[in-house]
């Protein structure tokens, strides 16, 4: 940019002068806006170690109660049950009943 100036009139280095620092703000104001727009936290995907579904009151394929590998709450589940597995179970009528009870209900 400062080696330009020397071969540009100077109405022609004013000008420059101007542009990039009119591109430096638009990109400070891009890299802004990006910043506010992502998540403050990213997703993590949570594996569940056991598999299954069952079929609920309503006919609705329902997953089993699982445990997770690092213990992260899975997307959907409903309750954390006190063998430490979670329910995705659409009732509290029978939540957790081979898994020790409801140790807590997760917030949907």
């Amino acid at each position: 940019m400062f080696i330009l100036a020397f071969f540009l009139p100077a109405d022609n280095v004013l000008s420059s002068f101007l542009l990039y620092e009119n591109m430096k703000t638009l990109s400070v104001i891009t890299l802004m806006l990006l910043l506010v727009s992502m998540p403050t936290h990213a997703k993590k995907h949570v594996e569940l170690i056991e598999q299954g579904n069952y079929i609920n009151s309503e006919g609705q394929s329902i997953h089993r109660p699982a445990h997770t590998q690092n213990n992260d709450v899975p997307d959907g589940a409903t309750a954390r049950c006190r063998d430490g597995s979670y329910s995705f179970s659409t009732h509290h009528r029978g939540t957790c009943s081979r898994h020790g009870g409801v140790a807590e209900w997760l917030a949907s």
